[in-house]
């Protein structure tokens, strides 16, 4: 509902999942530029704090990890082994020993060694895999959860200061991206980390010189990647800028069609498309040109190392200080040496967007609640509709008071409407009313209890509300009626939309009660979509009754309908109606006059006409030049009286 009159949502950018590197042989992409935490380190400790639960899950998952790695890390080393018999075989028989050969048995064991190694890894890689998804997959559902409630005990001023696009990419997006890269970063940086020691390790221990080879490829790696890495950022960011901006223009364009039509801007906006359009495949070809270079750059430096090592590989195996085994292992290590680097890096970029994620969802979970309620027991059996607002104090905002000793009384049954300019505080009553927000000081009453005392639940369930903005949900008619009575019965329903004047152009649709309205009912108009809310509070029955313009999206004709069966739903009931069209409330019990925040004025209609005060000035306001016939610069009020720049006295019948 709208709070403090019309608030419309500001268009938002799309959010987009952070990119995640990956490709063939583990290696990874230039990364996009990721966003970055703000509090890296406080958000880090939340977020450990949140997986506690989960330690022992993730310490069997880095067990795994690092026992598969292992075994994969060995296995040159083995493989190494089983090229050394062959080879001590063939070198045997060529200088003619006796009982010369290739040592089959041993051959045979290694080979056996190497496949049950691998199995072991595939198994144990398995494992880890199988049960990290699931560790993700609780993750995001206990982070969904949270957040799902957390939102319900939220105060209504967080969502006044909130886009909905920005609470829902929370949920959706962020919760995802915490869930998904959670499981890609933890394993893929635990084996890296592994793979990185190991082969190191292992590669001293085959020749310390051939690895001191196999190092000098590492700072080239590293230069051109910075290199590129710097250059092609750049692009990223103005590819990124640009494609929010043209999925901005193609929303617009495609929201606002029929204006763009009408005042005939379809050139204009094709062209704005193409320069768009053409600036994002600028910067995209750029952009993908400078971070593919990385990768042939890449297969040089790794060849060059490559061509290195076989060359003094094979001086040593002259000198026999390496086996030959020995330097293929080394080759298999030189080849594996750079992508544990290479993806510890990719991790590194995907745990800040993993980290920046946590932040917004966290700051979330941060917001400070609603007062818990003092009980959940009902306190009102029988209501009446006695209210009393007592010397009430409310600011919307720490040191600018709105409501400053706001003291009011409505009786059982009456109808109370409540008029004034914009912001002069008309739906804050009803918002204060209904708990929306806290009042700072004095007391509301129902019946005698203060509404504080009461839980959210009982006190809301007094009273039936009809909005000025419509909410309808993705479902049957039926369904939206029936929303406050999910048990109603068929022929309630039906007799509810009667009463509001509905049941004509239901039964007009193609499925009736059956059609089903998509996500923003525009398959209705706002009228019909109006009397469907209205519909709503008559199958609801409630004792008291918010109405909030609940007319103003009907016609004439059906507004006169709606209003005399809306004086038989409010009859008996406590009713505040709030109206910017003063003719539609001249019948009611009571009308309240605000004007920034203060109570100037009550009274019936006839009442505060009489008085000529300043109901009067926006009653007559309403109507200036309305009849025809009056003199340029009179108005035409409803009683017929002619007036003329200010508010004069309505003339005696004679």
């Amino acid at each position: 509902m709208s709070t403090r009159g019309s608030n419309s949502q500001a268009p938002t950018t799309p959010h987009r999942p952070p990119h995640r590197p990956g490709g063939r042989g583990g290696g990874h992409r230039l990364a996009m530029p990721v966003e970055k935490p703000r509090d890296f380190k406080g958000t880090l400790k939340q977020l450990l704090r949140f997986l506690r639960p989960y330690t022992w899950v993730l310490g069997f998952v880095i067990l795994m990890t690092i026992i598969s790695t292992l075994f994969t890390v060995i296995s040159p080393r083995i493989m190494g082994e089983a090229t050394n018999v062959i080879f001590d075989g063939f070198t045997a028989l060529l200088r003619g020993e006796e009982g010369a050969g290739i040592d089959f048995a041993a051959l045979g064991r290694i080979l056996l060694t190497l496949i049950a190694l691998y199995l072991i890894s595939a198994a144990f890689s398995y494992l880890m895999q199988y049960v990290m998804a699931g560790v993700a997959q609780r993750i995001g559902y206990d982070l969904r959860r949270q957040v799902n409630q957390k939102l319900s005990r939220l105060p209504l001023s967080f969502f006044d200061t909130k886009t909905h696009g920005e609470i829902m990419s929370r949920i959706t997006n962020d919760v995802d991206t915490i869930a998904s890269t959670t499981q890609q970063t933890i394993g893929q940086a635990i084996a890296s980390l592994i793979t990185f020691v190991g082969v190191f390790g292992m590669m001293l221990s085959i020749n310390v010189w051939l690895t001191l080879v196999v190092m000098v490829t590492l700072p080239m790696s590293g230069f051109v990647t910075m290199i590129i890495a710097k250059k092609a950022q750049g692009y990223f960011r103005t590819r990124s800028r640009t494609l929010g901006e043209l999925n901005g223009h193609v929303e617009e364009m495609f929201t606002g069609h029929a204006v763009v039509k009408a005042y005939g801007r379809e050139k204009a906006s094709i062209e704005r498309f193409n320069e768009i359009n053409a600036r994002l495949y600028e910067a995209g070809w750029k952009a993908q040109f400078i971070s593919g270079i990385i990768w042939p750059l890449m297969g040089f430096i790794g060849n060059l190392g490559y061509v290195l090592v076989s060359v003094m590989g094979g001086l040593f195996v002259t000198r026999g200080t390496v086996s030959v085994g020995g330097v293929q292992a080394m080759l298999q290590y030189a080849r594996r040496f750079n992508q544990p680097i290479q993806q510890i890096a990719g991790s590194i970029n995907v745990f800040q967007s993993t980290i920046a994620s946590a932040e917004r969802v966290f700051e979330l979970l941060n917001q400070p609640e609603m007062e818990p309620d003092r009980t959940t027991k009902r306190l009102i059996d029988k209501p009446r509709g006695h209210v009393k607002f007592e010397d009430v104090h409310f600011g919307y905002s720490p040191g600018v008071p709105l409501y400053q000793g706001l003291n009011l009384e409505v009786q059982p049954g009456q109808v109370v409407a409540i008029v004034g300019p914009t912001g002069a505080g008309k739906t804050t009553l009803v918002n204060l009313l209904m708990r929306f927000y806290e009042i700072d000081g004095g007391r509301i009453t129902i019946d005698g209890v203060d509404i504080r005392d009461m839980s959210r639940a009982e006190l809301r369930s007094l009273f039936g509300m009809v909005l000025q903005d419509t909410w309808l949900f993705n479902g049957t008619i039926r369904d939206n009626i029936a929303y406050g009575r999910p048990d109603a019965t068929e022929e309630e329903i039906v007799a509810a939309a009667k009463a509001a004047y509905a049941d004509h152009f239901i039964r007009t649709l193609p499925d009736g009660y059956d059609t089903v309205l998509n996500e923003e009912a525009s398959n209705l108009s706002q009228g019909q979509k109006q009397l469907l809310t209205i519909a709503r509070a008559f199958l609801a029955d409630p004792p008291m009754l918010i109405l909030d313009e609940a007319t103003s999206s009907v016609d004439t004709r059906t507004e006169a309908q709606v209003q005399r069966a809306m004086e038989k739903l409010m009859k008996g009931r406590t009713s505040f109606v709030i109206a910017h069209r003063l003719s539609t409330i001249r019948d009611a019990d009571r009308i309240l006059v605000m004007n920034e925040g203060r109570l100037v004025e009550q009274g019936r209609h006839d009442e505060l006409l009489a008085k000529g005060g300043f109901y009067a000035d926006l009653y007559y306001s309403q109507f200036m030049g309305s009849a025809s016939g009056t003199a340029v610069g009179e108005q035409a009020a409803p009683d017929g009286v002619v007036r003329a720049g200010q508010v004069q006295p309505a003339a005696s019948p004679e």
